[in-house]
């Protein structure tokens, strides 16, 4: 009985040092999502294409990395490469600092950043999910997820906030450096954990064999082809009004970094309610008509954007966008708890690390493709047009979603494997 005490209270603790270690990394996100592109607009005045190539470069790790940095998670210890994505990261935001604070940085030098801290974003982002089973027993992993989405949730509640005042008071610049402290402090934590990972299999087929079988079971699965569609339709026209709402907010309506730091940091709010919400929504309504109504809700919301007016006031303007992005959050963040669940209970677990890889791999692959065309779009129709266009492509979600056979899911239980 010593013993089991001893285990469970040295397991609590890493998973604190675990949680600690994800808390941070994704404050110092959501501060750089604001930051970077606002570095690019407001220092190197970047045209609507150019922020659209850095939310290209931002995101195209995902597209090229995420599938075989799936196979290698599987392959390897989990807490090293968690370790060493953060210290790399932290080191290269401290050299992107350098180069913007002397003049010296230049288009081309901030996409090669982006793109290679996106990479390592990538390898933390496979491998957190993977390395969570070591630290937390398995009837605590229910628990433990809670409060990781939970975190991750208060985050974009706070990140985007800090990101927009940091940038309003020190620069674009300057602030990054609190991103690189975020990233430097989870790899700290990381260090600090002393569970041992299970040793791993001799790997006796080769990874493209592996890397096959993950995208064969996800291709096979109705249930998760009709997901892995809700979020790649969403993800890629959110991402083309994203690039050109930076770009609209600060050139056409006036607003500051510390007005869209406001509006994300309020508007995520809805997206803690809408997490909160998950479980007690799916017992009232059930899986279909929930997800059928998020769409709805995240999608359409959006279309009231192109509507705001520099002529409305400041605070009219941001209010009108705070209610917007509240709306969203809210049916994104329900959405996906609900969509996670489901991806659970469809794939066995000596798959699940494949799965969840080639999910990222196309949902957020598409991405960068949405911020390419999302700044190709700005550049020839003009921002406001252009977010328009968006707001029409994203509203296919819901006739997506409504056509699947998501529509007729009642609850998660009756998808599980037998």
């Amino acid at each position: 009985m010593i013993e089991q005490s001893r285990v469970s209270s040295r397991l609590s603790r890493d998973f604190d040092r675990f949680w600690l270690a994800h808390a941070t990394s994704a404050v110092g996100s959501q501060v750089g999502d604001l930051a970077v592109p606002l570095l690019a607009v407001v220092v190197l005045h970047a045209t609507a294409v150019e922020a659209g190539l850095v939310g290209v470069a931002r995101w195209l790790p995902f597209l090229l990395l995420a599938l075989p940095l799936g196979v290698v998670v599987d392959r390897c210890r989990r807490r090293p490469v968690l370790i060493v994505a953060d210290i790399t990261r932290a080191a290269l935001i401290v050299a992107l600092v350098a180069v913007a604070v002397t003049g010296v940085l230049t288009f081309p030098a901030l996409l090669g950043l982006v793109f290679v801290i996106g990479a390592f974003t990538v390898a933390f982002e496979v491998a957190y999910q993977s390395f969570l089973p070591t630290v937390a027993a398995r009837n605590e992993l229910e628990r433990a997820n809670g409060r990781l989405q939970a975190t991750a949730s208060a985050a974009q509640v706070g990140g985007p906030g800090l990101g927009g005042w940091l940038v309003q008071t020190l620069t674009a610049p300057w602030a990054l450096l609190s991103q690189a402290v975020t990233y430097a402090i989870s790899a700290v934590a990381l260090l600090d954990i002393r569970s041992r990972e299970p040793d791993h299999p001799r790997v006796r087929r080769g990874a493209v064999a592996e890397l096959r079988e993950g995208l064969r079971y996800v291709r096979r699965d109705r249930y998760l082809v009709s997901l892995v569609g809700f979020s790649a339709i969403y993800n890629l026209f959110a991402q083309w009004i994203t690039v050109l709402l930076l770009v609209h907010a600060v050139r056409e309506l006036g607003l500051t970094a510390g007005h869209l730091g406001l509006i994300f940091s309020l508007g995520a709010m809805g997206a803690v309610v809408g997490a909160a919400a998950a479980p007690a929504s799916v017992r009232r309504f059930g899986v279909g008509p929930v997800l059928i109504a998020c769409a709805g809700a995240e999608s359409l919301v959006l279309a009231a954007i192109p509507f705001a007016e520099v002529a409305w006031s400041t605070p009219v303007i941001v209010a009108a966008l705070v209610g917007v992005f509240a709306v969203n959050g809210a049916g994104t963040s329900l959405s996906s708890v609900v969509a996670l669940t489901l991806r659970q209970v469809r794939t066995p677990d000596h798959l699940l690390g494949r799965v969840n890889a080639t999910m990222r791999w196309i949902s957020y692959g598409v991405v960068a493709i949405g911020a390419g065309l999302g700044g190709l779009a700005g550049e020839a129709w003009g921002t406001r047009t252009g977010i328009a266009v968006g707001c029409a492509g994203v509203s296919l979600t819901l006739v997506w979603v409504t056509a699947s056979p998501l529509r007729t899911v009642r609850d998660t239980a009756s998808l599980a494997l037998t």
